[in-house]
């Protein structure tokens, strides 16, 4: 049974995570895709390929990348490179202190650029990614032309 996960499923969106797939066939040839919808109901995500080890196991933070949204050796490449799927949009974090943005995180059998309505989907999780900490109160600044938010941590 394929599994993959994400330590810690929640966290601050500075913190590095790991991302680990277990149960392949060793060299097999998967699809990891990261994807999100924002405030506004748009999507974005991001895909990398991998081949599984001898064990079966990716390790995105240990294994190089074939190719997808980047190659090569990242371990926060699924959540540092995701795009919209319409043009001319932006990820941004409106509400940082009310809610997180929830990353799904999904293993596809093969190479997988998302145009085959019949993806084979193997596993999946999900990873909360917080803007604010506990305790963390705002306060907002209003001097002169200045406009912004203080945080204060608790």
């Amino acid at each position: 049974m394929v599994e993959v996960t994400v330590t810690p499923q929640s966290s601050l969106a500075d913190r590095p995570v790991q991302i680990r797939v277990r149960g392949l066939s060793a060299s097999q040839l998967v699809t990891l895709r990261a994807w999100l919808k924002d405030e506004q109901g748009e999507c974005f995500q991001s895909r990398a390929f991998f081949r599984a080890d001898g064990a079966g196991e990716v390790n995105p933070g240990l294994q190089a990348a074939l190719g997808g949204s980047y190659s090569g050796v990242w371990p926060m490449g699924l959540f540092w490179f995701l795009q919209p799927d319409s043009l001319f949009r932006r990820l941004v974090k409106r509400d940082v202190a009310g809610s997180p943005f929830r990353v799904r995180l999904e293993v596809l059998d093969g190479l997988s650029l998302g145009t085959d309505a019949k993806e084979q989907l193997l596993a999946s999780c999900e990873a909360e990614r917080w803007y604010v900490g506990p305790g963390v109160q705002r306060a907002p600044v209003r001097e002169g032309r200045v406009r912004g938010a203080l945080f204060l941590p608790p």
